[in-house]
């Protein structure tokens, strides 16, 4: 077919050469420039051939690729984990490198793992952890042999004779007089004796006196005493003032308010005191919808108080992030020439801690840790100045986590921020760049 098409070409040339005047080319040369030709289609064709088959695995490879990733789609989650007896499971992703979190309700501690991340093998770190019951009885807190009776997020306290109190820690006065009544007709009987009229309120009342053979015993109720030497009037005991600090410590926990023949213990807002009656608990304003948190904020709850946040991703020259959860931001996929991307961290996530006044330092406040390691370093350090200087350090803890500690109290009320960043390193160069900005919230109180 090539031959045929070169022999007419020629043929068709022929014509145009006795035009001009010139001898139409020899069979010889005829024949070398249909090698020429026929050497040349033969190039083209192979190239165009080898061309095809390139085009045809590309092709092949696409739609291969394209089969996993339509079944990694739907089956490279990990699978759902429960959540525990008497907790609350914080984080809904179950792909690959994402984390979900546990919280015990009050009352219980948690026994294993508080985090567990979905690993690229489907299965998830960790064991399930669970949630027991705390023994508030286990640190003996009933005093002067009274009985501990555990109960969910408290205890109470069975006192023996002669004591009272949260605690058993106070002791029940019985005061009495003795008077000798030396004008009794009838010294072998007992008879009640009335006192004399006296005024009385809240915090003062009348003795109860008895006569038992020329001797009259005169007593008060609990949480009155005989108001000097005169037998007739009980006054209010302050215990408030008598037992401030007691063997089990301050009869409150906060704020003591003597009351008629007692004592009540009070709470700053945001706190209800405990079934103790001694204690405070902080009030959860998030969990009761006790906030003003707007649909787009999210609620966190502090000691006395809470917080409304709102977490947005950031915005960087050259580089686009999306919200892969309400605490976290991913970059998205970069151009190959787009050098400022690439240099830009893979994602941003945020914690928000709840910490009361005056915690007692050195103290490991968060772990940042690597899933798997991808170059042959891991760095860790803390970005920003100031604040975050003053208070904070990051420490390696092993070759894959860094942790932020906290090196020394800080008195509340106040916030502190601060940044840590991981860098995945290979032979120097950066691989990636992870940052984990934690926020602390620190109460007032200390308890």
């Amino acid at each position: 077919m090539i031959w045929t098409h070169a022999v007419i070409v020629f043929l068709c040339l022929c014509p145009i050469y006795a035009a001009f005047g010139q001898d139409c080319p020899s069979r010889q040369d005829m024949q070398s420039s249909l090698k020429q030709v026929q050497k040349l289609l033969s190039t083209h064709e192979a190239a165009y051939l080898q061309s095809l088959r390139t085009l045809r695995k590309k092709l092949t490879l696409l739609q291969n690729t394209a089969t996993k990733q339509t079944g990694k789609a739907n089956n490279d989650t990990c699978l759902k984990l429960d959540t525990p007896a008497n907790s609350r499971k914080l984080g809904k992703a179950q792909t690959p490198g994402h984390e979900v979190h546990f919280l015990c309700d009050a009352g219980y501690e948690l026994v294993g793992a508080e985090s567990r991340m979905c690993q690229e093998s489907l299965t998830w770190s960790g064991q399930q952890p669970t949630c027991r019951n705390i023994n508030e009885c286990a640190s003996s807190p009933c005093l002067n042999g009274g009985t501990c009776v555990d109960e969910v997020n408290q205890f109470s306290c069975t006192c023996t004779k002669g004591w009272a109190g949260a605690t058993c820690q106070s002791p029940v006065p019985t005061f009495f007089v003795t008077m000798t009544n030396t004008s009794s007709a009838t010294p072998s009987a007992a008879a009640a004796i009335s006192p004399p009229a006296v005024t009385v309120g809240p915090f003062v009342r009348p003795s109860r006196c008895t006569q038992v053979q020329d001797t009259t015993h005169c007593t008060c109720d609990p949480g009155y005493t005989i108001s000097g030497r005169d037998s007739t009037t009980c006054t209010d005991i302050d215990e408030c003032e008598l037992f401030h600090m007691g063997q089990a410590g301050r009869l409150c926990l906060h704020a003591c308010v003597n009351t008629p023949g007692g004592y009540r213990c009070t709470c700053p807002a945001g706190y209800n005191v405990t079934r103790d009656g001694r204690n405070c608990k902080d009030i959860d304003e998030c969990a009761t919808r006790q906030n003003n948190c707007t649909r787009d904020q999210m609620c966190i709850n502090t000691y006395g108080g809470f917080q409304c946040v709102r977490v947005d991703c950031p915005r960087i020259r050259n580089a686009t992030y999306s919200k892969t959860s309400p605490l976290r931001c991913e970059r998205n996929p970069c151009s190959v020439d787009n050098r400022v991307c690439s240099q830009a961290p893979n994602s941003i996530s945020h914690h928000f801690l709840s910490v009361v006044s005056n915690l007692s330092a050195p103290r490991t406040m968060f772990r940042v840790s690597a899933l798997r390691l991808m170059g042959d370093t891991l760095r860790f350090s803390l970005l920003g100045r100031g604040q975050a200087r003053r208070h904070f350090t990051v420490q390696r803890s092993d070759r894959q986590t860094g942790q932020l500690v906290l090196g020394s109290p800080v008195l509340g009320p106040a916030t502190l921020e601060a940044e840590v960043e991981m860098t995945e390193l290979e032979k120097g160069v950066q691989l990636g760049r992870y940052i984990t900005k934690i926020t602390m919230f620190i109460s007032q109180y200390e308890f």
